[in-house]
């Protein structure tokens, strides 16, 4: 079975469960393999990251396998804009958040509520440079745990959401994201759009940032900020001291 998701945005839980902890959100457009379903739940695997959880079987659209599979091979195309909306000719008014995938609205037999989108979008590979800038949309954000919008991102949802607007592949946690691109040795060898992962006293990496010029970083703690980056990790000014242990910086594009 496959599905898509046919709101807003949608909680991903690691349970099937209303009071299971939220792992992750399902975005406006995205679409995923149903793995099992059992009553008002069904585990899903996103088709983007291959991240797992369960979601409640009345907050997503089923589709069949041909489109799921066309689906997986079009050009994904975005919301580009902090916020959209998509119409209908039915009067139908939805907000969709930046990062909503968009390709499945020309499937007439999925989009069966003829949704109509005309604001801004983004698709293809960008340059580099151009993923600061991008960071820039979700700064002063709030935190949220399992977040992946504007309107509550957490540390890796913020990273994996700014490189995928750009047409780049992240994993969904920072732990995983580790695991991607080129290690390197010192600060001074990074650039802007590298990512630096930093640890906790088990040596687990528990967080990730986007590194900007002149060793300042963009990264969700408690809300998208910047902050400088030294040897040492993450320095907040207005609290002066570190917030967090840097334990690597990767080179993934």
């Amino acid at each position: 079975m496959y599905g898509i998701c046919n709101l807003a945005i949608i909680p991903m839980r690691a349970e099937s469960s209303d009071k299971s902890e939220i792992v992750s959100q399902v975005l406006f457009g995205e679409h995923f393999e149903v793995l099992e379903q059992h009553k008002q739940w069904a585990r899903i695997r996103l088709y983007f990251d291959n991240y797992e959880g369960w979601i409640d079987v009345k907050q997503y659209q089923p589709v069949n396998k041909n489109d799921y599979k066309q689906l997986c091979e079009d050009t994904l195309v975005m919301n580009a804009d902090l916020i959209e909306y998509v119409t209908s000719e039915k009067n139908l008014l939805m907000p969709i958040p930046l990062g909503a995938s968009l390709s499945f609205l020309n499937y007439t037999d999925i989009n069966t509520s003829e949704f109509i989108f005309e604001g801004m979008k983004t698709s293809g590979v960008k340059p580099k440079s151009d993923l600061v800038n991008t960071a820039f949309m979700y700064l002063h954000a709030p935190y949220l745990w399992g977040g992946k919008t504007p309107f509550g991102i957490d540390c890796s949802g913020f990273t994996q959401m700014v490189y995928k607007l750009n047409g780049y592949k992240l994993l969904r946690d920072a732990s995983q994201q580790a695991t991607q691109g080129e290690a390197l040795s010192f600060i001074e060898e990074s650039e802007p759009g590298d990512l630096a992962f930093f640890d906790n006293e088990e040596g687990n990496i528990i967080h990730v940032g986007i590194i900007m010029k002149d060793n300042y970083i963009i990264h969700a703690s408690g809300k998208v900020r910047i902050d400088r980056l030294d040897h040492l990790g993450i320095y907040n000014a207005e609290t002066n001291r570190h917030t967090h242990k840097l334990r690597v910086i990767k080179k993934v594009i």
